[in-house]
């Protein structure tokens, strides 16, 4: 009798390529004219990025929606892998969810910089 079994996705990659985009887009209008600024570029152009100040809560939803896709692929769901693969490994799986915490906590502080900005400009 054969048995159905899931096969491991590989989407784990992508739910942390998407979660980096959306922070990046809602970290677009507070975070990169800081940055412009302390690399000496300027210009009445840099004003510009704080358009996106209105698009911030939608990039922000869908970063918290591509971690917590990780964060349930990564530890909530099991696993399915045959014995014997690199994904069985306890050590492959250790570094995984390291490098899910740190890119996480790197991502919620590009989130919440907006709040955190003003001590920068003093």
């Amino acid at each position: 009798m054969k048995t159905n079994q899931q096969t491991p996705t590989k989407s784990s990659g992508w739910f942390g390529l998407g979660a980096i985009l959306a922070a990046i887009g809602a970290s677009a209008c507070c975070v990169a004219p800081l940055l412009l600024l302390s690399l000496g570029i300027g210009g009445a152009w840099v004003s510009n990025l704080t358009a996106m100040e209105a698009v911030r809560p939608f990039f922000i939803i869908l970063t918290l929606v591509f971690i917590g896709l990780g964060y349930r692929q990564l530890v909530a769901l099991p696993e399915y892998c045959e014995k014997g693969k690199v994904c069985t490994s306890p050590k492959v799986k250790r570094n995984q969810r390291l490098l899910f915490w740190i890119g996480s906590g790197f991502l919620l502080m590009l989130l919440a910089f907006p709040w955190y900005a003003p001590f920068f400009m003093k």
